[in-house]
């Protein structure tokens, strides 16, 4: 008879230590999974930039402001971001511009053309090492071609039900 300490030490640790079931997974719902993992990926992801004082939509402003030659105005700020918005209110991009610019990470000059101040670029280089440190945990025990093959089924099941996804 196996006790109750036996039973514990020889149990999978994880999901990922037990044997590779093909038929059971197979017969599991994409659906739930995914949105699973988005939800359980954007709460670690969303905590760990709250604990640093900064939202998904602030970094993402930073970014695409930064990364266009003259700067965005408020309304190409919103353009470029809506399609980042699901599940997030519309008015979310505004108000991160709108803290940007009182944190003085931003600057609205000719025409509303938004840039980064030198504190701006000094937070986003700092937010940029924490979302590396993210990506790291996330991938962690995820080799690229695994990663890459997740990728792919995704992208073939979202063409298979004519949806369009657009590698960002």
């Amino acid at each position: 008879m196996t006790t109750e300490r036996e039973s514990l030490d020889t149990a999978p640790a994880t999901a990922t230590d037990a044997p590779l079931d093909i038929s059971a997974l197979a017969a599991q719902p994409v659906a739930y999974w995914t949105w699973a993992a988005s939800q359980a990926l954007l709460d670690h992801i969303r905590g760990a930039m709250a604990r640093e004082d900064v939202t998904q939509q602030q970094w993402w402003t930073l970014n695409h402001v930064d990364g266009a030659e003259n700067g965005l105005t408020r309304a190409e700020v919103c353009e470029r971001l809506e399609p980042y918005l699901n599940g997030v209110t519309p008015g979310a991009v505004g108000h991160a511009v709108d803290s940007l610019l009182r944190r003085e990470w931003l600057v609205a000059g000719d025409a509303g053309r938004l840039a980064l101040t030198d504190a701006g670029r000094d937070a986003k280089a700092r937010i940029k090492t924490l979302v590396t440190r993210l990506r790291a945990e996330i991938h962690e025990g995820i080799t690229d071609e695994e990663y890459a093959a997740a990728l792919t089924v995704l992208q073939r099941m979202i063409s298979n039900v004519g949806g369009t996804a657009t590698p960002r």
